[in-house]
């Protein structure tokens, strides 16, 4: 949840508070350290409005003073009635059986969605252009990849032959494109060979992977191109 600097982020936020609307229990996560602020306050009114159960989660109990705990516990206690409020460290793995227990008890028991054997509902290329979309994270630096979408252009399945997929990387400025092509195209090399090992892997069978660069200025202040990319629905 975030103050949106531009049409994406609108889109990101429109996304986490229809998500609310629709869950059946909702998880609101804090650190041990940070008071309530104005934001934390805005976001939690909007919960209230869906009449959902709330667990507060206290997170990184471990870098702070056990003392603090309890009137940082209360303060929140005095903001809203949550369900439960649950100190945990992620990290140490601190109370998350306390955590799993609260959610299995707090939501309700249904008839499954899905088929037992049906892992996702998202398609193949989707899984593909995260893949890649992760790559690009862990090889460049931070802002460069916020600035990216990655775009599946073609995804062919060959009997006997290696499947082809061909994805676009998309970016705002001439000079992003140039960081994620690197010296000789290096870089994106790299970031094309680590993608198509994983890809690989998830897909049980060799694969084809093409990779190119574009250039689409402001992309992420633009509804066309947010819906051409798939961030908007």
């Amino acid at each position: 949840m975030l103050d949106p600097k531009y049409k994406l982020h609108e889109v990101m936020v429109k996304a986490a508070f229809d998500a609310t609307r629709d869950a059946d229990l909702i998880l609101f996560l804090v650190e041990a350290s940070a008071k309530p602020k104005k934001k934390d306050l805005e976001i939690l009114a909007k919960i209230r409005d869906t009449g959902k159960p709330v667990i507060l989660v206290i997170n990184k109990i471990d870098v702070v003073d056990k003392k603090i705990l309890l009137p940082f516990i209360d303060e929140y206690h005095n903001i809203f009635d949550f369900a439960d409020i649950i100190p945990i460290s992620a990290l140490e793995k601190e109370n998350l059986d306390q955590l799993k227990s609260a959610v299995i008890r707090l939501i309700p028991v249904g008839m499954p969605f899905y088929p037992p054997e049906q892992v996702t509902e998202h398609p193949e290329r989707f899984f593909v252009s995260e893949i890649i979309r992760e790559k690009i994270f862990q090889n460049y630096g931070e802002e460069v990849p916020y600035s990216t979408a990655v775009v599946i252009d073609e995804f062919k399945e060959q009997s006997g032959r290696k499947d082809v997929i061909k994805a676009r990387i998309v970016v705002e400025r001439p000079s992003q494109k140039a960081i994620i092509i690197g010296k000789k195209g290096a870089a994106l090399k790299k970031v094309g060979q680590q993608a198509r090992l994983e890809i690989e892997e998830l897909l049980d069978r060799p694969v084809f992977l093409e990779l190119w660069v574009t250039v689409r200025e402001k992309w992420r202040k633009k509804d066309l191109f947010l819906k051409e990319f798939g961030y908007d629905k």
